[in-house]
C-alpha cells in the first residue's frame, strides 16, 4: 500500500506486543497479589499476547503512535487495602514498561559490544527492532503516567477526589475526551501540549548512555 512502510511496521511489532503484554500482565499480577482474582479468573494472568491485545488499539499504535490494550478488570471490594492497592495496580503497568525498556537497553548494548559477526543486513534489522522496542516501552511508561482518565496515572490523581463522588465521576467520565482533545490539538497546532516525544527521547538516550558508559 502506498504511504505505508511495511518493513518498518514489522520492526515495530515485537516492541508493541512485548510492551502491551507485559503492561497488562503486571496489572493482573499485582491485583492478584492484592487479593482480587478477577483478572486471573478472566485468564489475564498470563504472558500470552492474545489475552491482552485489543485489535483496534493495536492498529492505532501502529498507525497513529498511540493506542491501548484490553484493560485489566479488578474488584476493589476484594482488595485488602482498596485505596492503596488501586494505586499499586495502576502503577504496575507503567513501571513494568520502564523495567522492560531498561532490560532491553542492557541486552541491546551487550549485542552491540559483542557483535562478532560483522556487518550484515540481518544484524542491522535486529538493532532497529531493539531500538523500536526500547522506545515503545519508554513511551508506554510515560504516556500511561499522564494523570488523565482513563490512563493509569489518573488513579494517582483521582484517588484524592474519591471523597467527592460527583467530581470524581465527572473527571473520569470526561477524561477520555480531554485526553483525545489534547492529542488532536497537539497534532493540529504543532504545539506540544503533551511533550511525550521529548520525554521518551530523554529516557531513551539517558539510560542507553548510562549503560554504554559502564
Amino acid at each position: 500500500m502506498d504511504g505505508i512502510d511495511i518493513l518498518r511496521t514489522l520492526k515495530f511489532l515485537p516492541g508493541i506486543i512485548i510492551g502491551l503484554t507485559v503492561h497488562e500482565f503486571s496489572h493482573a499480577w499485582v491485583a492478584s497479589k492484592c487479593g482480587d482474582t478477577t483478572s486471573k479468573d478472566q485468564g489475564r494472568l498470563t504472558l500470552n499476547p492474545l489475552k491482552h491485545i485489543d485489535p483496534l488499539g493495536f492498529i492505532m499504535l501502529l498507525v497513529a503512535g498511540f493506542g491501548w490494550a484490553k484493560p485489566v478488570q479488578f474488584d476493589e471490594k476484594n482488595l485488602r487495602n482498596p485505596k492503596r492497592d488501586v494505586m499499586k495496580i495502576a502503577v504496575a503497568g507503567p513501571v513494568s514498561n520502564a523495567l522492560m525498556a531498561m532490560l532491553l537497553s542492557i541486552v541491546f548494548t551487550l549485542v552491540i559490544k559483542t557483535n562478532v559477526s560483522g556487518y550484515h543486513r540481518g544484524y542491522e534489522i535486529l538493532k532497529e527492532v531493539f531500538m523500536y522496542s526500547i522506545f515503545i516501552n519508554w513511551g508506554l511508561f510515560i504516556f500511561n503516567l499522564i494523570p488523565i482518565p482513563p490512563l493509569d496515572g489518573s488513579h494517582l490523581l483521582l484517588n484524592y477526589f474519591r471523597k467527592y463522588p460527583a467530581l470524581y465521576s465527572a473527571l473520569y467520565k470526561y477524561g477520555t475526551l480531554i485526553l483525545f482533545g489534547l492529542l488532536i490539538a497537539s497534532a493540529v497546532s504543532k504545539i506540544n501540549f503533551l511533550p511525550i516525544g521529548q520525554l521518551i527521547q530523554f529516557f531513551y538516550d539517558g539510560f542507553l548512555s548510562l549503560i554504554t558508559s559502564l
